[in-house]
């Protein structure tokens, strides 16, 4: 609560005015991730309560019932509609939202967004990686596992998600230029929010594909559903997979030789950020080179493009998978 809301709060509590009237005066946020009900969005809702509580601000989360970039607009009109201070996204489809972004802005909203570099109708969009680092990393994962020559696939969230396509596209640039024994096959499969999608696109191309020695998964199902897959069909230590994924939901596969490992951030730590980053644009903090923003550090953001890139990777494998579990990742 700033200086200003803080001594309006003590007028009216001294004048005997019930909390409940001056509730409207608490910096609210809403912000809508890409689906509900999934374990990496459950973190992160975690992140975005606690904060909220830490700051004595009101935060929600709002996920819809599938990664459907229409269900994301209508989320973000009702919040414009409640005359939100802040919305925060996790975009399905960048194009999607710009119209209503801009209506949000218009209505004099902030709007923060993660996972969203591409995104023009916003304040400040974060990320806890680089595109290029990330998707190399999960590349170079991918060669080195895979100790025969043959063919790989990518998977992402869908063919809309920017963020999702720009890790396949560094992913596929670094294979391309450093690992002669694997070759794409296929396009890249939108399928990587679904654990059943993922699975049964797997299982096609382990059909299709005798060769098939790895699965770049992009989309934290993906990983889950392709290491389901791989088990099916008893080719753990032939068929390797890659990419995000929630420790806590993966473990055992991880385990058991069936997941290779992969790299992530900490979805809880993203939460914390959208209500943190948020609550300085409405207090009228400016973000400038060297402003210490708590989950990502020192920043230096890219006033052109209103984002600001960090590097707080985390690695997934077998010695790491149980710390990163039991901090609820």
């Amino acid at each position: 609560m700033n200086t200003f809301r803080a001594v309006i709060s003590g007028i009216a509590l001294s004048a005997g005015i019930t909390s409940s009237a001056i509730a409207q005066d608490t910096t609210q946020m809403g912000i809508v991730v890409k689906i509900g009900g999934i374990p990496w969005f459950n973190a992160m809702e975690d992140g975005i309560k606690a904060r909220a509580a830490e700051l004595g601000v009101k935060a929600e989360m709002i996920g819809p019932t599938s990664a459907d970039p229409a269900l994301q607009v209508r989320a973000i009109e009702d919040l414009i509609a409640k005359k939100v201070d802040v919305i925060g996204v996790v975009p399905n489809d960048e194009a999607a939202l710009e119209p209503v972004l801009t209506k949000a802005r218009a209505a004099g909203i902030k709007v923060v967004a993660h996972e969203g570099p591409g995104l023009n109708n916003v304040d400040w969009n974060f990320e806890l990686a680089s595109a290029t680092g990330f998707g190399e990393a999960h590349a170079g994962l991918l060669c080195a596992s895979a100790e025969e020559s043959g063919s790989y696939a990518v998977f992402v969230g869908s063919l809309t998600v920017p963020l999702h396509n720009a890790w396949a596209d560094a992913a596929i640039a670094w294979l391309d230029g450093n690992c002669d024994k694997l070759k794409l096959v296929g396009e890249r499969y939108g399928v990587a929010e679904s654990v059943d999608d993922s699975r049964s696109t797997a299982l096609d191309l382990i059909a299709a594909n005798a060769d098939l020695r790895g699965v770049l998964a992009f989309g934290s199902q993906g990983p889950i559903g392709v290491g389901r897959a791989i088990e099916e069909r008893r080719l753990t230590g032939k068929v390797h997979v890659m990419g995000p994924f929630s420790p806590g939901q993966g473990r055992q596969l991880v385990k058991d030789g069936v997941i290779a490992g992969g790299y992530m951030w900490n979805p809880a730590e993203a939460g914390r950020v959208f209500v943190t980053l948020g609550n300085m644009l409405v207090e009228g903090v400016d973000v400038v080179d060297g402003t210490e923003i708590e989950g990502l550090g020192k920043v230096s953001p890219d006033a052109a493009t209103r984002n600001i890139i960090t590097d707080n990777l985390l690695e997934i494998n077998a010695e790491t998978v149980d710390g990163l579990a039991e901090k609820g990742l």
